[in-house]
């Protein structure tokens, strides 16, 4: 199946898979220890059920939202993914090649492949940059004036990393930096003939915006290990506020999952927060975000922006985090599965399918618009708080 025929997610998930070496396509698909978190952010989404308004005029619907006081096509940017060049070649400008597009906002991470200025030369659009609050806050102020100098709109800080998860898939495929087959990976590695020949053609990636900085742990340690013995351990509230003080423009925080430090980060002056696990690659057994989203947005969403990442596989997915208080959502994996699968043209259509399936299930909702989608349409489990019940 080629990629533009894929009809869901999970399509493309599998034409990754099939596409890239064992090691690299569980890195980008795998999680912490167990895996509970990861399975749940999923499992959290299939358990919602909804309560669709019928005899609604939904012959037009519109999808727009507005972030930051600027229009987007979608309720939904896309997440900071770190690494995915590994993958394939210049994924991280084909993925923001893919939102401008579609007129998404696009994260940059921080151990992308492409630098912080290449992307806004080359790709322009709405582009927001995930800091990583490394030890070296030297370095790290430096990465947030180069972002401000490049006209990102946004500055998204990753609070929930002061040291890294335990992603037991890469120590068992020997996936470690810098990535070098061995006699663990070669086999699946020769079985990857594209994969192989674009990696011998551009070679393995680096992270550019880490140009200059001096790494404390040495060759062939396993990346979620090297890039977490990095973060600041002492990132705290005061180091937010010098961050808030640096940057002029949005400030969201994101791997928030309680709404007392979702208020906090309103009272310092934070434009939003990002209710997230980092994707099940943290802490095991920590809530599933779609649980966690109620009390945030109840706690903070008349103030300031409240968007959620994790598990989103579907457009239906969109609507029930924003029927649950999400001004939108984030999505890591959907996309970087498109952009493995197949490029740019892999991303949008990653999109498309997200665009559509959330068109769809706006119509069967009878919700014209993102801002008519809201409490009243998910099933609670309690008839007395239920509009029919």
């Amino acid at each position: 199946m080629h990629f533009d025929r894929a009809i869901n997610i999970e399509d493309l998930r599998q034409m990754a898979r099939r596409r890239l070496p064992r090691a690299i396509f569980d890195f980008f698909d795998g999680g912490a220890e167990d895996e509970v978190t990861l399975r749940e952010n999923r499992a959290a989404f299939e358990r919602v059920r909804l309560l669709p308004k019928v005899l609604v005029d939904v012959s037009a619907v519109d999808l727009k939202t507005d972030f930051f006081g600027k229009a987007a096509n979608l309720p939904l940017a896309i997440a900071p993914t770190g690494g995915i060049s590994a993958g394939r070649a210049g994924s991280e400008l084909a993925l923001a090649r893919a939102a401008k597009a579609f007129g998404v906002p696009f994260t940059l991470a921080t151990p992308a492949a492409v630098t912080i200025e290449r992307v806004a030369e080359e790709v322009g659009g709405r582009l927001w940059f995930q800091l990583y609050t490394v030890r070296q806050r030297d370095f790290r102020e430096k990465l947030v004036a180069r972002a401000k100098n490049s006209g990102y709109e946004a500055l998204l800080v990753t609070v929930d990393l002061p040291m890294s998860g335990k992603r037991e898939r890469d120590p068992r495929n020997g996936f470690r930096t810098p990535y070098n087959p061995n006699w663990r990976n070669s086999r699946d590695v020769l079985f990857k003939p594209a994969w192989l020949l674009e990696i011998m053609r551009h070679g393995l990636p680096g992270m550019a915006n880490f140009e200059g900085y001096v790494f404390s742990t040495p060759k062939g340690t396993d990346i979620a290990t090297a890039v977490g013995q990095e973060m600041d351990p002492s990132l705290d509230w005061e180091a937010v506020k010098r961050l808030r003080e640096l940057w002029p423009r949005k400030l969201l925080l994101k791997g928030v999952e309680r709404a007392d430090d979702a208020a906090r980060a309103a009272e310092i002056g934070c434009d939003g927060v990002i209710v997230s696990n980092h994707g099940g690659r943290q802490l095991d057994g920590a809530a599933p975000t779609l649980d966690a989203l109620p009390q945030i947005s109840r706690a903070v969403g008349s103030r300031m922006t409240v968007l959620l990442d994790g598990g989103v596989r579907r457009g239906v997915d969109i609507l029930k985090a924003c029927a649950l208080g999400a001004h939108g959502v984030l999505t890591g994996r959907a996309t970087l599965y498109g952009v493995q699968a197949g490029g740019e043209a892999g991303a949008r259509r990653a999109l498309e399918i997200l665009s559509a399936e959330l068109e769809r299930s706006m119509r069967l909702c009878g919700a014209r618009s993102v801002a008519e989608i809201g409490p009243e349409l998910v099933f609670s489990g309690n008839p007395s708080r239920n509009p029919a019940g």
